[in-house]
C-alpha cells in the first residue's frame, strides 16, 4: 500500500487553527469600545418613571418601588447571579434572560464594542411622535395593509403623522401616504405590498412543503385598558384575560395577524423560512446557481470542467447554519445595550404616563410626555373608540416581554440574519412579476400583486421589508416596541452579522470576496483573497 506524506493543506492543524483564532480575536479585541450613552431619563426622573420597571414592584400605574429598584441595579450593577435572583419582583413573572446581555462571544467583538444612540427622551418630540404611531398601530390593527389607502381611519393617520414634527417614519414631498404608513425608513422598503414576499411565498423544509398560512388572532381584541389589569401586568402578575384564536389559519393580512406571528415564533425563524423560499422557488424555476447564488460564492467562479460544489462551506448546510449562528451573536449585543446602557422603558408605560394626565393624576410621576401625543387624533379616537381608554391598548394580555424595549432582540436578530442571506444570496435578483403576491383582505387567500412596480423587487429590498415585517409586527401592529427600537436595531444586527462574516471569512479555505448590499444602500465587502 502506498504511504502518501500530509499534504500542506491537512498538516499542522492545530496550531494553525489556534493562529486563525488568536489573530481574529486579537483583531476584534483592540478595536475601540465605545462610549455608551443612554438619553439621561434614568438620572433625571428620581423617581424612575422615565425607565423600564416592568415587574419590579410597583406601588401605583407608573410609580416603582425604589427600594426594589434598587435591588434591580445592584444585580444589573455587580452582575453577580445571586443579586439576579435577589430583585424584588410584584408578581410571578420573571425578568426575561438579563445575564445574557454578560455573555462574551468567540467570533466577532463582545458586545460592549458596539453600540446604539440614546433613545429618544420621553420630553421629546421624537418620543411623542412614536408614541402617537403606536396608538394609531393599535386603532389599525385589524385594517387589511391593502385597504390603507381606502380606509377613512388610515387617512386620519396618514394625515396626523405627516404634521409631526418629531415624525421619524418615511415620507414623500414631506408627507407620510399610505403607501408608507408603518414601513421602514431604509431605502427600497417602499417599494411594492405592505407584507415581504417571503412572508407570502410558498417554501419546502426537505421533504415537507410549507404554506405561509398562520393561526390568528380573533379581531377586535385589546388588551390592559384598564388601571386594575394594567398594574397586574405591570407587576408581572396574570389577569383573567386571553387570546381567542381562529380555527382557519390565514396569510399575514393585517397588523393583528403580524402581532400574532411573533407572539409565537422561533426568533430567527422568518428568515430561516426566508431561505427556504429561495430555495424552493430556485427548484421550481429551474434557476442556475448563477441567477441566484451571490456572484462572490467562490464555487460560480471555478474555471471549468467543474469538479466541486459547495456544501459545509459555501453549500445549504452553510446557508441555513449561518442564520441561527448570526442570530445568538446579535441576541449578545442587543441584550447588552437593553440591560446594561439604555433601559428604556415600553410603549406601555408611555401609554400609562398618558393615562395619568389625562385623568388628572399626572403629578403623581416626574416623566411627562409632550402635549403632542396627549392632544393627538390618535389618542382622541382611543377614547372614544371601542377601547375606551387612554391606555395604550395592547394586542397581547401580557403586554411586552419583560425586558427593556431598546434596541429590539427581533429586529436585531433581523438585521443580522437578513446581512448573512445577502452574503449567500445574489442581492440584485428580481422576482418574476407573476411570482409577486398580496393576501387577500381576509387572509384566506392570496394574489397576484399587478402594481407597476411588481418587477422591481429584489433579493435584499424585500430582505429589509422582512426585517421591518417582523419587527414592526412585534412593535408598532402589537404595541410593545417603539419605532427607533426597530431602526435602530436592525443597524445593529447588520453591524454584528458583518463582523462576524468577516472574522468566519478566514476560516474558510476556498478564497473569496462578496459583496452585499446594506441596509443605506451602501456596499459591503467581505473577502480573506
Amino acid at each position: 500500500m502506498a504511504v502518501f506524506s500530509p499534504t500542506p493543506a491537512t498538516s499542522h492543524r492545530t496550531s494553525r487553527a489556534f493562529a486563525c483564532r488568536t489573530s481574529t480575536a486579537g483583531h476584534d479585541a483592540f478595536a475601540p469600545a465605545p462610549a455608551q450613552i443612554d438619553n439621561g431619563d434614568e438620572e433625571r426622573y428620581a423617581d424612575k418613571s422615565g425607565t423600564y420597571t416592568k415587574g419590579i414592584l410597583q406601588l401605583g400605574v407608573g410609580v416603582v418601588d425604589l427600594a426594589a429598584y434598587d435591588t434591580f441595579k445592584k444585580a444589573l450593577s455587580s452582575g453577580s447571579p445571586t443579586d439576579f435572583s435577589a430583585i424584588k419582583t410584584g408578581g410571578p413573572r420573571t425578568q426575561n434572560g438579563p445575564q445574557g446581555g454578560l455573555a462574551f462571544d468567540l467570533e466577532c467583538p463582545d458586545a460592549s464594542q458596539f453600540t446604539s444612540p440614546p433613545a429618544p427622551r420621553v420630553a421629546s418630540e421624537e418620543y411623542a411622535a412614536e408614541l402617537v404611531e403606536l396608538y394609531w398601530g393599535a386603532l389599525l390593527r385589524d385594517v387589511p395593509f391593502g385597504r390603507y389607502g381606502t380606509d377613512g381611519l388610515a387617512d386620519m393617520a396618514v394625515s396626523e403623522l405627516s404634521g409631526l414634527a418629531g415624525y421619524k417614519g418615511p415620507k414623500t414631498g414631506g408627507n407620510v401616504t399610505a403607501g408608507l404608513l408603518f414601513r421602514g425608513s431604509y431605502p427600497s422598503t417602499e417599494k411594492g405590498p405592505y407584507l415581504s414576499q417571503f412572508m407570502i411565498k410558498d417554501a419546502k423544509f426537505g421533504a415537507l412543503p410549507i404554506t405561509q398560512k398562520y393561526v390568528p388572532f380573533a379581531p377586535g381584541q385589546d388588551f390592559m385598558k384598564d388601571q386594575v389589569n394594567f398594574l397586574k401586568v405591570q407587576n408581572g402578575q396574570p389577569t383573567p384575560e386571553s387570546i381567542t384564536r381562529l380555527p382557519n389559519l390565514q396569510y399575514l393580512q393585517n397588523g393583528r395577524a403580524l402581532a400574532a406571528y411573533t407572539h409565537e415564533d422561533v426568533l430567527y425563524q422568518a428568515y430561516f423560512t426566508a431561505y427556504l423560499v429561495i430555495s424552493e422557488l430556485a427548484n421550481r424555476l429551474k434557476l442556475q446557481p448563477g441567477d441566484y447564488l451571490n456572484p462572490g460564492n467562490p464555487y460560480l467562479n471555478y474555471p471549468n470542467p467543474k469538479t466541486q460544489n459547495g456544501f459545509d462551506t459555501f453549500g445549504d448546510p452553510d446557508f441555513a447554519a449561518t442564520i441561527a449562528s448570526v442570530a445568538r451573536q446579535a441576541l449578545n449585543a442587543v441584550w447588552y445595550q437593553k440591560w446594561f446602557v439604555h433601559l428604556r422603558h415600553r410603549p406601555e408605560s408611555g401609554g400609562g404616563l398618558v393615562w395619568l394626565i389625562k385623568n388628572g393624576q399626572g403629578g403623581t410621576v416626574k416623566a411627562q410626555p409632550t402635549t403632542t401625543v396627549l392632544n393627538s387624533m390618535a389618542v382622541q379616537k382611543t377614547g372614544a373608540g371601542q377601547n375606551g381608554t387612554s391606555f395604550l391598548p395592547q394586542a397581547f394580555p401580557e403586554g411586552s416581554p419583560t425586558h427593556p424595549a431598546y434596541p429590539t432582540g427581533h429586529g436585531a436578530v433581523a438585521g443580522a440574519c437578513i446581512t448573512a442571506l445577502k452574503f449567500f444570496f445574489k442581492n440584485d435578483y428580481k422576482f418574476p412579476a407573476n411570482e409577486v403576491f398580496v393576501p387577500s383582505d381576509d387572509g384566506g387567500t392570496r394574489t397576484q400583486y399587478t402594481g407597476a412596480d411588481a418587477a422591481d423587487l429584489e433579493l435584499h429590498s424585500e430582505l429589509n421589508k422582512l426585517a421591518y415585517n417582523v419587527s414592526f409586527g412585534h412593535g408598532i401592529h402589537a404595541g410593545i416596541h417603539w419605532r427607533s427600537d426597530t431602526e435602530t436595531s436592525i443597524r445593529l444586527g447588520e453591524q454584528v452579522a458583518l463582523s462576524v462574516l468577516r472574522d468566519r471569512a478566514h476560516t474558510y479555505n476556498e478564497k473569496f470576496t462578496v459583496r452585499l448590499t446594506t441596509l443605506d444602500g451602501g456596499t459591503a465587502v467581505i473577502s480573506n483573497e
